[in-house]
């Protein structure tokens, strides 16, 4: 079994900043990509950002504001979120595509996601 826990949400004004982290347990052999999503109340859930081997990509709303970071050999990622807005609130959730073993090919797993309410 593999789980991915989120960790940092919660409740900011309009203007600071948050530091949402990631981490993969559990029957890991290796970590691919991971990314950052969050679903707004109505909405659909939005890919926020992303961090591959070779990079990492945002969504508009997130660039120049938001920086996705990992620890490769910790299993872990992060997402430092500064000038939040209103528009930011949503529940955050870590994505993973995770192999058990060098031969199982690699799976895509979910966390249960973090809350992130940004309000005055």
């Amino acid at each position: 079994q593999v789980q991915l826990e989120e960790s940092g949400g919660g409740l900011v004004q309009p203007g600071g900043s948050l530091r949402l982290s990631c981490a993969a347990s559990g029957s890991v052999w290796s970590v691919g990509q991971m990314a950052w999503y969050r679903q707004a109340p109505g909405k659909q859930r939005e890919l926020v950002a992303l961090i591959f081997h070779s990079g990492t990509e945002y969504a508009d709303s997130a660039k120049d504001r938001f920086t996705i970071s990992r620890r490769i050999h910790e299993n872990t990622m992060y997402l430092q979120m500064n000038d939040l807005k209103p528009e930011d609130t949503a529940v955050y959730y870590c994505n993973a595509e995770v192999w058990i073993s060098e031969t199982s090919g690699a799976r895509n797993y979910w966390g249960q996601g973090t809350q992130v309410t940004v309000s005055s």
